[in-house]
């Protein structure tokens, strides 16, 4: 009789811890649901944050609404098609890159010799931006760019004057690397020294240089590389080496030399 009634309590105790099980399940999954859209108007103010922060127009007593609202007015989000370099007449906010990157028609594959960067795969369109002033004149673009470091993807965007060619600033908001180390991408005295490089020689191709150690002064194509760090430095090469080339922007900013913002 002793064992029939420890059986039975072994399994009120199961019975118990299911339904509990359950219960917390539901909890989590409704939770989650439910912070969905809060979590994606974060993660969209955040990188309204850091393409103004890279035009030169964050300030650090902006609310969100500021955010938001100078977004708006300043900043025009495109597409680009960076086969042709060609703006698209489409809506950037029905575009995902990470689908279409999943996607064999709108993307493609990169061999080895095509990617210095690491990135395995290129989406066919990018979603880009276009800094306007006050009179709605496009004064700047900014661009995504991304590759592999020592130990992560680092993303980042770069803006870039209307000649197509020098560097107006660059933020990383995205990566991994060793803090104190490769971390540095992201320290604003390290990013300082982009502004006013410039990307592409005189003949459209990428020029920019992240020394192995310091740059010589004067030298308008090199930026110094980070100390202790050699492979997070040469992945921001790297992503430099093919983003501002032909399987990049190189296109496009060949069309942005040749005045299609000032035309557009």
């Amino acid at each position: 009789m002793a064992e029939k009634k420890s059986n039975d309590s072994i399994g009120k105790t199961l019975l118990v811890v299911l339904v509990l099980c359950l219960v917390c399940s539901i909890v989590v999954a409704g939770s989650a649901v439910g912070l969905k859209s809060r979590q994606q108007a974060q993660r969209e103010l955040d990188k309204q944050r850091n393409i103004l922060a890279v035009a030169g127009l964050m300030q650090p007593e902006m609310s969100a609404d500021d955010v938001a609202q100078t977004f708006n007015s300043r900043i025009t989000p495109r597409l680009l098609e960076l086969k042709t370099g060609t703006l698209l007449d489409k809506d950037p906010t029905k575009f995902n890159q990470a689908q279409a990157l999943k996607d064999p028609e709108r993307s493609i594959a990169l061999e080895a010799g095509q990617d210095p960067a690491g990135i395995k795969r290129r989406s066919n369109m990018v979603e880009i931006y276009l800094v306007k002033d006050a009179q709605q004149k496009v004064q700047e673009v900014v661009l995504p760019i991304y590759g592999n470091g020592l130990w992560s993807m680092m993303h980042a965007f770069v803006a870039l004057e209307t000649d197509g060619r020098t560097v107006k600033g660059i933020t990383y908001y995205d990566q991994g690397e060793t803090p104190g180390l490769g971390g540095e991408v992201e320290n604003p005295n390290w990013r300082a020294q982009f502004v006013g490089k410039k990307i592409l020689d005189d003949n459209g191709s990428p020029a920019l240089k992240v020394m192995k150690g310091a740059a010589r002064p004067g030298d308008e194509y090199a930026v110094d590389g980070l100390s202790g760090a050699t492979l997070t430095s040469n992945g921001v090469q790297h992503s430099f080496d093919f983003w501002m080339g032909e399987l990049g922007f190189g296109p496009f900013l060949k069309q942005v030399r040749e005045g299609v913002l000032n035309n557009g």
